[in-house]
């Protein structure tokens, strides 16, 4: 994925009017990476609404890659109204309008919406996130790295997990299996812990392996982001530290 860690920053406006405020505040923040994530927009049943957002959006960022994500409920989102065959059709019309770079779609969806999804990725040319994330607990290391290679054999272009940590230990556990499956699939890899003890993996995850790292550009999308630019320091510094190893 070129330079690592890239920092993503999330748009969580429920309209127009928000999500423009966002990128407002957000886009001279120079972000590598845009996630609007749909399912906080109220508009999200208008298909024809949510691509004509997408391509304002997509016009406002310029040069930075927009990724399209509808987060479950079962997996921390907001609810929505759409059932999953609706949701697919606003993935497939979004990827197919030239707006978005890469979509996140979970690896928990029924097979047959998934495999639908590694096809319209290879349609578009829309890169596939395939994405995991309990918000209750952190799995066994193990568990995790066998996700990893669930999401590979699926046929995703990045794989993508992020849990909760009840202790500074599981925060390790996620570190320990992205470098195991670093080592272990040929995909990128983005990783995280979340919440207070979480926030570690999002300032240092990256030397483990993982490539993403999502930041607050003015509001965030999941408990433990970091504001962008506190979060570019801290990388600077210990990619500084880091030269002579």
């Amino acid at each position: 994925m070129g330079k690592e860690p890239l920092i993503c920053t999330p748009l969580v406006g429920s309209d127009e009017e928000a999500i423009d405020r966002e990128l407002t505040a957000i886009v001279p923040k120079e972000p590598d990476l845009i996630e609007w994530r749909v399912d906080f927009f109220s508009g999200i049943a208008d298909v024809g609404r949510v691509v004509e957002l997408g391509r304002a959006i997509k016009a406002k960022a310029g040069v930075v890659p927009i990724i399209f994500t509808r987060r479950s409920t079962r997996e921390g989102g907001n609810p929505i109204t759409l059932d999953e065959d609706q949701v697919f059709d606003m993935y497939a019309a979004a990827c197919r309008s030239g707006c978005m770079d890469l979509f996140d779609y979970e690896l928990s969806v029924e097979e047959r919406y998934f495999k639908r999804a590694v096809s319209l990725a290879r349609e578009t040319g829309v890169r596939l996130i395939a994405s995991f994330h309990d918000f209750q607990e952190t799995p066994s290391a193990d568990a995790l790295v066998a996700k990893f290679v669930a999401m590979e054999k699926a046929g995703a272009d990045i794989a993508k997990i992020a849990v909760m940590p009840k202790e500074l230990r599981d925060v390790l556990t996620l570190l320990e299996a992205t470098l195991t499956a670093r080592n272990t699939i040929s995909l990128p890899i983005i990783s995280m812990s979340m919440g207070a003890y979480g926030s570690l993996s999002r300032l240092f995850g990256w030397v483990f392996g993982s490539s993403v790292s999502f930041a607050v550009g003015e509001k965030s999308s999941a408990p433990g982001q970091i504001p962008i630019e506190q979060l570019n320091a801290v990388v600077d510094i210990l990619k500084r530290a880091l030269k002579g190893a």
